[in-house]
């Protein structure tokens, strides 16, 4: 299956077959440790909003591999704030870098600077749009974490709680998710539901959906858990979110009844959804998921390079 040049934009743009052949060769890439894969490669990240762990993560992906690393992580400092326009900088950009990470506050960017690039780009972030590598990332902690994702050899259970709607990380692991055999569980705060279109999709794939009354239901009855933060501006009301805020906080007594190889994710950062007694539990997996960050993002970029491990 060859990759070389794909710019990875959404999640959308890949099929079954695609994600586990990507999943394969970051298992491989992690297997292996540091070496010379991307040798002789120069990546620029071109990121116009803050990032920590994408950016340190692409960074680290490509200095563990020996290759090289240009960008900003700060626009200030860039020609674009003397009116130059996102195609420009690409083309710019171009001139000097095998693939381009881009990160970008308005949806549609990395689809602009794509059409726009002679060379691969890919998508660090685009608004609330899309973030592809994170949900790489993701479906390969859980594949490690529960192996049945892969071979299908049972459905597993998967819960999402906290901000549905307007969380992209969400968003995109649930179109990826419908290509494997999962069940669903939702829980979220009155107007953060996923959205209709999600909902649509997974019951058009065959994936059964159900909504759960909190966090203690949705731990004890999943394989999953998928925490996301809420956002306190999405609330009109400060009080209304005080008290959401407390009924959406994980903590570890709530854990008691969660089955022994229930895991939590988060895409970080967390506020305070988890309370820190959790990050000693068992079930903590969301700093190892981070960390799941390299392989899968040595991987994408060895792939759309035309590097063999």
């Amino acid at each position: 299956m060859d990759f070389t040049g794909r710019d990875i934009i959404s999640i959308a743009d890949f099929q079954r077959s695609e994600i586990l052949h990507i999943l394969a060769r970051a298992a491989e890439v992690e297997a292996t440790g540091r070496g010379k894969l991307l040798a002789g490669t120069v990546m620029a990240t071109l990121f116009f909003e803050p990032s920590t762990r994408t950016r340190l993560s692409f960074e680290a992906a490509m200095l563990h591999q020996d290759g090289r690393v240009i960008g900003f992580s700060d626009v200030a400092s860039t020609s674009t704030r003397k009116g130059e326009s996102l195609a420009d900088t690409i083309r710019m950009v171009e001139q000097y870098a095998d693939v381009i990470v881009i990160r970008h506050p308005r949806d549609g960017a990395a689809r602009l600077a794509a059409e726009v690039s002679r060379v691969p780009v890919i998508n660090g972030g685009d608004g609330a749009n899309q973030h592809p590598t994170q949900t790489f990332l993701d479906l390969y902690t859980i594949a490690k974490l529960q192996p049945a994702l892969a071979t299908g050899e049972r459905a597993l259970d998967i819960a999402f709680a906290g901000d549905l709607r307007y969380g992209r990380t969400v968003h995109s692991l649930v179109h990826a998710l419908c290509h494997f055999r999962v069940n669903l569980l939702l829980v979220a705060p009155r107007g953060l539901e996923l959205p209709e279109q999600y909902l649509e999709e997974a019951r058009q794939a065959g994936v059964a959906v159900r909504t759960v009354a909190s966090l203690q239901e949705a731990a004890a009855q999943s394989d999953i858990l998928y925490m996301t933060r809420l956002q306190e501006e999405r609330f009109p009301d400060p009080l209304e979110f005080d008290h959401v805020k407390a009924s959406y906080r994980m903590t570890a007594a709530m854990l008691a009844g969660a089955r022994p190889s229930m895991r939590i994710l988060h895409p970080l950062p967390r506020v305070n959804e988890i309370a820190t007694d959790v990050d000693a539990t068992p079930h903590a997996q969301y700093f190892a998921q981070a960390g799941n960050g390299i392989p899968v993002r040595q991987a994408l970029l060895a792939l759309v390079l035309g590097r063999q491990p």
